[in-house]
């Protein structure tokens, strides 16, 4: 199986791509009608959270740029 692809896109939403599942805190599954690609929001505004609608084109900035994080703790 190929490895499920996550891009945080800059000004904008996380974009999943592969074989997933998305459940809410309960555990429970959202249905995703056979999709392979959708859209997170990150910006707060979205109508259709935690789905993407593009509320983020008022006004969200974020320049995601990847980095390294630090050592886990163990």
């Amino acid at each position: 199986m190929d490895k499920t692809k996550l891009t945080i896109n800059s000004n904008g939403s996380i974009k999943i791509e592969g074989d997933f599942e998305i459940v809410d805190g309960k555990g429970n599954a959202y249905g995703l009608q056979g999709r392979t690609v959708v859209s997170l929001c990150r910006c707060g505004q979205s109508a259709n959270k935690p789905f993407c609608d593009g509320s983020h084109k008022t006004g969200f900035a974020h320049d995601a740029i990847a980095f390294e994080l630090p050592p886990r703790k163990v």
